[in-house]
């Protein structure tokens, strides 16, 4: 027969409302009486029935972690460091479910009753309706990644315009003029925002934006592969690539080497988001780092506090990316 919080009330010689206070981490409980029945709660195995929890608190303890896609555009490593971020937050007070939203043909049974709260990841506007039928009815939601540009929302983004930006004025204060871009998938706002930090470098510091270096990706390592692949055709190849994220620079290495090619010796890789893998390829790359662990930490911290206040705060906030600067860039004639 398992453990109730009226079982354990009584070992302890406290109110079932002490226990249940204690267990929930309430700050109307002192440290002391906390931990003893936190321990006392352990040591007999206690497990909380979220079914009776849930119909007395009028709560699911369900979170949703919601994708634009899972199926395409989204890589391995985004969805590590997302679900991770979240994670180590809510810890084991809420069941985390994560699911992709065009897996639905209708969000009928996405409602108060199923969910708690839910953070959506952005990646492309054709999530809009999701963001929109959420807000409509009342579920507390986050929205990482992307800015929302109509409605309001708790909005966090990482500033990759910024970030693209830094890593080609990078490359050209190293004495590049030949500098090609490889994009993301077309109608994700990260490939449009990296794909206009490129354009202001390149224009800010007078160096011609070719069409012949612009190539189309999917923010894969088979398509940075063969975009490079169609790049190196080029009569006047590139002397450096900006990769918009690092699974395609590392397909973009590999077209490279394949043709008995060096990076950066022959040609220049960069990439963007800061992988866990772009350490420790060769040569390391340089990259942006682009923190979605600990946006998605941010994200989770600013949930739980509207569900457990009553209270949703509306507001836009741009976290800061990084350059990295690693091996795979060489200075030529010209660098500073």
């Amino acid at each position: 027969m398992s453990v109730t919080i009226k079982d354990i009330a009584k070992l302890a010689n406290v109110s079932h409302t002490t226990v249940s206070r204690a267990l929930n981490d309430s700050p109307l409980i002192n440290q002391e009486t906390k931990e003893r029945i936190q321990q006392l709660a352990a040591s007999l195995h206690y497990t909380p029935n979220y079914s009776a929890k849930s119909l007395v608190l009028d709560r699911s303890y369900n979170l949703g972690l919601f994708f634009s896609t899972l199926h395409t555009g989204t890589s391995a490593g985004f969805l590590y460091e997302a679900v991770k971020g979240v994670n180590e937050v809510i810890e084991d007070r809420y069941n985390l479910i994560v699911r992709g939203i065009d897996d639905y043909k209708s969000f009928h049974k996405i409602n108060r009753k199923s969910y708690d709260g839910i953070i959506v990841m952005s990646q492309s506007a054709t999530d809009q309706p999701f963001i929109d039928y959420v807000t409509e009815r009342e579920i507390p939601l986050v929205v990482l990644n992307r800015q929302i540009e109509h409605g309001q929302v708790m909005n966090l983004i990482p500033d990759d315009q910024r970030g693209a930006y830094r890593v080609v004025e990078y490359l050209i204060s190293q004495g590049h003029t030949n500098i090609a871009i490889i994009e993301g998938k077309e109608n994700f706002k990260s490939t449009q925002a990296r794909r206009e930090g490129y354009r202001q470098a390149m224009e800010k510091h007078q160096v011609t934006v070719r069409d012949e270096y612009r190539e189309r990706g999917n923010y894969d390592v088979e398509s940075g592969y063969a975009a490079m692949s169609r790049l190196l055709t080029l009569k006047q190849r590139p002397t450096a690539v900006f990769c918009c994220n690092d699974e395609m620079a590392l397909g973009a290495i590999k077209a490279i080497n394949e043709k008995q090619l060096a990076v950066p010796g022959d040609i220049s890789v960069v990439g963007f988001d800061d992988q866990l893998f772009s350490a420790f390829v060769t040569p390391a790359l340089t990259t942006v780092r682009r923190p979605i662990e600990e946006i998605s930490k941010e994200g989770a911290a600013k949930l739980l506090t509207f569900i457990e206040n009553k209270h949703i705060e509306k507001e836009t906030i741009f976290i800061h990316t990084e350059l990295v600067i690693r091996d795979s860039v060489k200075t030529i004639a010209g660098g500073v």
